[in-house]
Order: C-alpha cells, then structure tokens, then sequence
C-alpha cells in the first residue's frame, strides 16, 4: 500500500539544472580554462556537488591534479556563485502542476518527503513558498553516498516512519530513477522516456504527474507482478 511520496527538487518541482550548469561553466572556464557542453549538462542531474566536479575534472584528466581540500574549496567557490543565481526564485518559478499535485497528495492522507541531492534545497523550498508542505526533508550533507546509490531515499522513507515499498520516488535524471529503484521503491520519472526507461512510469512534463495517474501506474505493475 502506497503511504508516502517522495520528491526530487530540480527538474521535478522547480528548475534549476540550467543554473547549475551555468555555475559549473562558470568555474570550468574560470579554474581549469575548459569548456563544457550541453552533454556534460545530463551527465550531472542529479549528481552531488562533489561528484559532480569529480566527473568534470575525470573527463578532461584533471582528477589527479587537486588535492581533497582544493576540491572542497572549488565546489564551495561554484556554490557561491550557484546561490547568487537562485537568490530571485519565487513562487513562479515552481513547475506547472506541482502546487496542485503536492496539495492533492496532502489532502488524501498521503506524506511527502523531498529526497534532494542538493544542499540548497531548503533555501530553495522556502523561496517557492513549499517549505511547509514537506513533512521531512532528507538532508544530503549526511547521506554516505550520492544518487544512484539508495542512501537519500531510504533516509526519507525513514525520516517518514514509512517502508521504502510503501512509497513513490519521483525524478527526471537517470541516476535518481536509479536511486529510487535501489531504494525498492516506485520510480515516475519525468522526461524522456528513452533515457527515464528504468523508471516503472514516466511522464514527458510534470503537468501530467497526477495522483490518479501514478496511483493506477503503480496498481498496473503490482497486477503484472501477479501475472508474469
């Protein structure tokens, strides 16, 4: 029985990659003097800070060349630079449908949780106005390893009282469809359904994520459990 659902925040509530991204260009050009494209942008939904920069400096053969503190410092300095840009978020920047669905959900009994690999995300729920439809937020400072492992998941499911099997995860990158499914959990994601294809239902824009429409999603794949 579903009793929680449990949010991603960029690309599922609000948008923000594309700041991220910027951010990430930003120190690319600034730190290591690189570029880096639209590819890369895909690659890191969804990825933690640090392993994000560990990518980016694996693919252009950099890893070796900074120590663990000079790390740490650099995805501090993108953070700064991160946060001037989200500072003007308001209420308007939530994606279409979601103040309807998190209220839909609330009012039929269910909790709900935000499993976000962003440190921002608080900051980010109080500027849209949302903070306060959150029953718990997982904090991504103190889960061991980031998305694709299950760790923030289970952290909400947890921070709920609720069994990861009682709870819909919902997200738009592969590692958080990922994620949710190694948490044993119900994955929507929201995107291209090609990319999203490990995910058990996906949507291509968060206007049709509906309680209906996941609720049947989720009776469908326990009937063809029955049946296969």
């Amino acid at each position: 029985m579903i009793k929680a659902f449990i949010f991603d925040l960029d690309g599922v509530i609000t948008d923000t990659a594309h700041l991220h991204f910027k951010a990430w260009k930003w120190l690319a050009s600034e730190k290591f003097g690189i570029v880096i494209d639209e590819n890369m942008h895909e690659q890191l939904k969804g990825l933690s800070r640090m392993d994000s920069l560990e990518k980016i400096l694996a693919i252009h053969h950099l890893n070796q060349k900074y120590t663990v503190k000079e790390k740490v410092e650099l995805t501090t300095t993108k953070n700064l630079y991160y946060r001037k840009l989200i500072s003007d978020i308001t209420p308007r920047d939530i994606l279409p449908g979601i103040v309807e669905l998190l209220e839909e959900i609330k009012g039929s009994s269910y909790k709900l949780a935000l499993a976000s690999a962003s440190k921002n995300a608080i900051a980010i729920l109080k500027s849209l106005d949302l903070f306060q439809s959150f029953d718990f937020i997982a904090d991504a400072a103190i889960v061991k390893k980031g998305k694709p492992a299950p760790d923030i998941y289970l952290l909400a499911a947890k921070g709920l009282s609720v069994a990861p099997e009682n709870c819909i995860g919902i997200e738009d990158a592969v590692s958080g469809i990922q994620s949710i499914k190694h948490a044993h959990m119900f994955a929507v994601g929201v995107g291209d359904k090609r990319l999203l294809h490990e995910a058990d239902y996906v949507v291509s824009k968060t206007e049709a994520l509906t309680l209906p429409n996941m609720m049947q999603a989720w009776n469908n794949s326990l009937v063809k459990k029955k049946t296969d």
